[in-house]
């Protein structure tokens, strides 16, 4: 997706933190024996076989969704209408833990919906998608407007503030009673009504805006002939025919409307007018002007987000979202982005003067445009570094880099990833593949590892994790079950998939998450959640290790002599670390502040599409690169709202992350230094969202995060 790319999908409908839909035992008696007889559906039925269940994938149907989610939902409410109605004087156990226990075919159900959402879409799927999204917001709504629940919530609250509970359980309770407060519970019946009646219109919103970006990213393919090849490695090129092939234009090459194979392409194409082509489908999903076109979807959103806050007494979105953040306020969020983005925009322009001078040099008569920026840093790479990265990406195969996060996830954490038996577990797709993780020592086991790795129509773009069973204990011990999934060009058969350098990290990134899920602590399905503004931390800071001497030395090897990476091809890369990092950090910081001021702004007819013009104006952005998610395809913000006005969260995280890499640098056993890395998983990973954020990292760091740490990664100039 991006270059930090973490999109987990939180059951597809950005479902607030109140409605727990989760894994957890249940006793069979809490369930009349009617209501037990009715679970027929697969998609709600307990995980079986082995590992302590899995989902069956392979039992998997479309047409089995829409019953499916009707009866979870009318079975989760029944839970729920049960903890309100119960007679007995609320407290912890009967009313949080009862909270926590309920949903548990819900759940189930949705792990196959997000499956069915984000990794085998079809026309089909989206049309009872676009059916089930007001349905899912009125149960939601149900829920979060229920007064007696709430009251229940609200008395176990107030009561342990004067006789507290253990201190998991005291977290627990803070997040769920602020949960169901920031979602209206405690609104006049008229206001409820209202919010309610948003959220419906909101979540058809956001389906149709996933649905017309996918259409986009489906529909503008192009197709080049054998003599538009220039440039071109002969592994892209193979699988640009394959999918040509497979798409009935044999005999031609596909380029498709996703990063992955826009990327390549803009980089070494020498075709400009192509280049130009493929950019311009790329950067242009959402808002090609066409039925499928987002500007008016937004406008809508922005105005109903506004709308709903106000019912609560806030005086934008972003105000209301961030106060459970890091960052607790826009201010604040804005204060860091402001502080890195002049730096990065001057970075930029001398970025541009050497790709400039670059294609002066060779005659080539052209001034740098956007589709031009890849292409010439690459040639400027070259030239000051000697580093080419269709070199570099020799040894990055992709097989190799999945071994490599085995060998740090076992120093690190200690774990040991073996493929399960071939068809002991299923698989949604033949191209995932599952691995069981267990502890090198005692061989516990502590869950399975799935890996779907390859783009393909109705995938969605990019790369993301999620869970479809995460660790609890208090219920008894929960297995994790969890995923990676990534957007990789397919290579033809019998050929290697090689990887960039960005795209290795993305790996490594999306890992990071994994090793997350796995090593949770936590006694609640709550406290598996995490803050958005922190939750990227754990995940970019895994990518340091791609970069490791014992990384490198061991896995990084030529996919056809074997050979290991050369000394000075390495010392190229690092020498190189901070190369092109005005792109990397302006096209980011460009959608963060674009996301940010969307949510301040007045959105009483707004024009979006003049609005991010408008703005990126005045921001001083640079002409020759775009936003990295141009705003009518920002999923991340739009199609949910588990990034909106949180965008800037990779920032706020790449703070920590490179604050915590100057405590392995500076550790006696660097990287892999075992004392440093014991507190990372005590302090870091372990505990998820079961203690606040700030105090996690100073416990682990001793102090606060510093901002310079993240300047001197990035090679911009620290002020003292």
């Amino acid at each position: 997706m991006i270059t930090k790319p973490f999109f987990k999908i939180l059951m597809v409908l950005s479902l607030s933190l109140f409605v727990t839909v989760n894994s957890c035992k249940k006793d069979a008696e809490t369930k009349d024996s009617d209501t037990t007889a009715m679970i027929d559906n697969v998609l709600l039925k307990d995980y079986t076989g082995p590992y302590g269940g899995v989902p069956a994938f392979d039992k998997m149907k479309v047409e089995d969704v829409m019953e499916a989610a009707e009866k979870g939902m009318e079975m989760n409410l029944a839970e729920i209408d049960a903890i309100a109605n119960n007679s007995e004087a609320p407290t912890f156990a009967n009313t949080i833990e009862e909270m926590e226990r309920a949903g548990k075919e819900l759940g189930n159900f949705f792990s196959y919906y997000g499956i069915l959402s984000a990794n085998m879409s079809s026309p089909e799927f989206r049309e009872i998608q676009g059916k089930l999204a007001p349905k899912f917001s009125e149960f939601q709504s149900k829920i979060s407007q229920n007064e007696k629940l709430f009251n229940r919530i609200k008395t176990v609250y107030d009561n342990a503030q004067e006789n507290p509970l253990d201190d998991d359980q005291m977290r627990v309770l803070d997040l769920t009673y602020k949960g169901f407060a920031m979602n209206g519970a405690e609104l006049e019946a008229e206001k409820k009504e209202r919010y309610a009646a948003i959220n419906k219109e909101l979540s058809s919103l956001y389906t149709n805006f996933s649905n017309n970006v996918l259409h986009d990213e489906e529909n503008y393919i192009t197709y080049l002939t054998e003599d538009q090849l220039g440039g071109l490695s002969e592994g892209y090129i193979k699988s640009a025919a394959k999918i040509a092939e497979d798409n009935g234009q044999a005999g031609k090459y596909a380029v498709t409307n996703t990063r992955s194979s826009m990327d390549p392409f803009l980089t070494y194409s020498t075709e400009r007018d192509l280049r130009k082509q493929v950019w311009s489908n790329y950067y242009s999903r959402g808002d090609n002007g066409d039925e499928y076109d987002n500007n008016e979807i937004i406008a809508q959103i922005l105005k109903l987000r506004r709308e709903r806050v106000e019912l609560l007494g806030h005086k934008n979105y972003a105000e209301w979202r961030l106060q459970d953040r890091m960052a607790k306020n826009p201010e604040n969020a804005m204060a860091l982005m402001e502080a890195v983005w002049p730096a990065a925009i001057a970075r930029v322009a001398e970025e541009v003067a050497d790709m400039q001078a670059v294609a002066d040099a060779a005659g080539d008569n052209i001034t740098i445009e956007p589709w031009d920026y890849r292409y010439y840093a690459e040639k400027v790479r070259q030239a000051k570094y000697d580093l080419d990265s269709d070199e570099v990406k020799q040894y990055l195969q992709l097989d190799k880099l999945t071994d490599a996060m085995f060998y740090v996830a076992g120093r690190l954490f200690n774990y040991n990833f073996e493929p399960v038996p071939e068809g002991s577990v299923p698989v949604f797709h033949e191209d995932v593949n599952v691995w069981e993780v267990t502890d090198k020592d005692s061989g516990d086991h502590i869950g399975l590892w799935y890996l779907d790795p390859y783009a393909r129509p109705g995938k969605r773009s990019g790369a993301w994790a999620t869970t479809y069973r995460s660790h609890t204990t208090f219920d008894g011990k929960e297995t994790v079950l969890a995923s990676n999934n990534s957007n990789f060009v397919k290579p033809a058969p019998g050929e290697a998939v090689l990887v960039s350098w960005d795209d290795a990290t993305t790996f490594f990134h999306e890992f990071g998450h994994a090793l997350h899920f796995f090593s949770s602590e936590v006694r609640y399905p709550t406290l598996n959640g995490g803050v958005r503004d922190y939750t990227e931390f754990q995940s970019q800071l895994l990518e340091r290790w791609l970069s490791t001497d014992e990384v490198i030395n061991q896995f990084l090897v030529h996919h056809e002599t074997g050979e290991p990476i050369p000394a000075s091809l390495v010392d190229k890369i690092k020498k190189a670390a901070t190369f092109n990092q005005g792109f990397g950090t302006t096209e980011y910081l460009a959608s963060a502040l674009i996301d940010m001021k969307l949510h301040l702004a007045d959105p009483e007819n707004i024009d979006v599409d003049k609005f991010e013009r408008e703005t990126l104006a005045e921001l001083k952005m640079p002409k020759e690169l775009p936003m990295r998610h141009r705003t009518p395809h920002f999923g991340h913000v739009f199609s949910g709202e588990g990034y909106a006005t949180a965008y800037y969260g990779y920032m706020w995280a790449d703070v920590l992350t490179s604050d915590a890499s100057e405590a392995f640098k500076e550790a006696p056993g660097g990287f892999y230094d075992e004392e440093v890395a014991g507190k990372l998983v005590k302090y870091l990973f372990a505990p998820r969202n079961s203690m606040d954020p700030a105090e996690a990292y100073r416990l682990f760091r001793g102090r606060d995060a510093k901002i310079e740490a993240l300047m001197r990664d990035r090679g911009f100039p620290v002020t003292q």
